[in-house]
């Protein structure tokens, strides 16, 4: 498919991609929206808990919402979606991944960026319980991997999703973290880094032996964690299997459903091999979009509605 013409030009204020990623990080707030929380079990032992908004005019379409490394359903970028689409006549499933819903959850495993299953158990609970014709994907950061994976794995999809968008997709994992492993990116790979022992920390009362003090010392930066982890805890080699198997690139040539990345050129997480320019030459269904602007998961636009949120409504309005 060819690519797509980025259209999104910012305040000049929102033309420093760190900038956009802090504020949308740390500042924006967005109001009006009620969400209901609803708590699945999954077939292993554990559960996954859903936040869901509803449109006052039903539509028969829900998008699922899913978030980035050590985010949850209450994220501005989750909740503006969640909002936008809403009033754009969607019902919004906002997923908070294993443990991210502000409970530990049960089993030594967490989440992690190709933890698809998960995301499979979602769907299907979805189309099983509620009455959709139409079912849509909003991926953001790690959850943008995992939506474009789970496309591309070659399952076979119920016939009520129609389309994606992955937002700042980290398509190589490995080029990602190398990315955010540079002295550019070392605040936000610190803030990263402590919230993620301070989740071992909480998981280290369940399972004392398999999380010892010791472990938790080792881990000084990401790839620490994914290795001393991550990895361990989801069947893994090391953090460099868990990269080269979960990563969205391999999967993209395989998606056969409608699905947008948007990668802002300015998104100071993403390396070269996270825009996948010949991929989406070759693949009909793969769309690229890759504005100068928008840092991560950023994009400011006007009245609080946010570049992406506003091209994820349109792309998914055009597959009807």
């Amino acid at each position: 498919m060819p690519l797509l013409p980025a259209k999104y030009t910012p305040p000049f204020y929102f033309k420093s991609g760190h900038l956009s990623t802090i504020y949308h990080g740390l500042f924006r707030r967005v109001h009006g929206l009620e969400q209901q929380r609803e708590r699945v079990e999954l077939w292993d032992g554990d559960f996954i808990d859903l936040d869901w908004s509803y449109s006052e005019s039903p539509t028969g379409k829900v998008v699922i919402l899913l978030h980035g490394l050590e985010g949850n359903g209450q994220r501005p970028y989750i909740t503006g979606s969640a909002k936008a689409f809403n009033e754009a006549g969607y019902d919004a499933c906002a997923v908070n991944f294993r443990g991210c819903s502000g409970e530990t959850n049960r089993l030594f495993r967490s989440y992690h960026s190709g933890a698809t299953e998960d995301l499979h158990a979602v769907v299907q609970h979805i189309l099983e319980h509620k009455k959709y014709s139409e079912l849509y994907l909003k991926g953001f950061s790690l959850g943008g991997n995992m939506a474009m994976k789970y496309l591309g794995e070659g399952r076979s999809l119920p016939p009520q999703v129609k389309g994606a968008v992955g937002v700042s997709v980290p398509c190589d994992l490995h080029d990602s973290l190398t990315r955010l492993l540079s002295t550019e990116n070392y605040l936000y790979a610190r803030r990263f880094r402590k919230h993620l022992v301070q989740k071992l920390k909480e998981k280290q009362k369940n399972f004392p032996d398999k999380l010892p003090d010791g472990l938790l010392n080792k881990i000084r930066t990401l790839k620490d964690f994914d290795d001393l982890y991550t990895s361990k805890a989801h069947g893994f080699k090391d953090a460099l299997d868990y990269y080269d198997q979960c990563s969205a690139l391999q999967f993209l040539p395989q998606i056969q459903i409608p699905s947008l990345i948007i990668n802002a050129r300015d998104d100071s997480f993403l390396g070269k091999s996270c825009y996948p320019f010949e991929i989406a030459d070759l693949n009909s269904c793969l769309y690229l979009e890759t504005p100068i602007y928008g840092g991560h998961v950023g994009f400011y636009g006007e009245q609080n509605i946010t570049y992406s949120e506003k091209r994820a409504i349109n792309f998914f309005e055009d597959l009807s």
